[in-house]
C-alpha cells in the first residue's frame, strides 16, 4: 500500500499559498472584487473586460457592499495593471477616499477606458454603466 500522505500534504500546502479569492464580491457584471486594504479594493473584470466593466463593479462594491451613498465620489487608485488579489493581468484599484487617490491628476476622467490614478466619479454615474453591460443568451 502507497504512502498517500505526503502528496496530500503538498496539495494542501499549495492551497493555503494561492491568493484567497473565495470570498470576493461578485458584481452585477459578473467583476470580482477584492479588498486590498486601508480603503483600497481590486476590480478584476472577466477576461476582455473594458473600462465600464471596472466602473460598474467598483460602483456595485462600493454602493452594495461599503454601503457608500450614492453621492461619494470613486477615484482610481491605482490604474490598469497585474492584479495583487489573484493571477489574473488585468486589474484596477479603487478607493472612496480622495487622499488615497493619486496626487497631481485633474479629477473627473477623461476616457471611460483610460482608468488613470486620480479619475473619479460618483457612484450613482458610474453604476449607470452597469446597465449598459452587454448581456449574452
Amino acid at each position: 500500500m502507497k504512502n498517500t500522505s505526503l502528496p496530500i500534504l503538498v496539495a494542501a500546502l499549495a492551497a493555503l499559498s494561492m491568493p484567497q479569492t473565495a470570498d470576493a464580491f461578485t458584481s452585477r457584471g459578473g467583476a470580482k472584487v477584492n479588498p486590498v486594504g486601508s480603503g483600497l479594493f481590486e476590480v478584476v473584470p472577466k477576461a476582455g473586460g473594458i473600462g465600464r466593466d471596472y466602473w460598474c463593479a467598483a460602483a456595485d462594491y462600493a454602493q452594495r457592499e461599503l454601503k457608500a451613498p450614492w453621492s461619494a465620489k470613486l477615484y482610481v487608485a491605482r490604474g490598469l495593471g497585474p492584479s495583487e488579489t489573484t493571477r489574473r493581468k488585468s486589474a484596477a484599484q479603487f478607493t472612496l477616499d480622495a487622499q488615497q487617490a493619486a496626487a497631481g491628476s485633474a479629477g473627473g476622467f477623461h476616457n471611460i477606458n483610460s482608468l488613470k490614478p486620480g479619475e473619479s466619479m460618483k457612484v450613482s454615474q458610474a453604476f449607470s454603466y452597469c446597465h449598459q453591460l452587454q448581456t449574452t443568451f
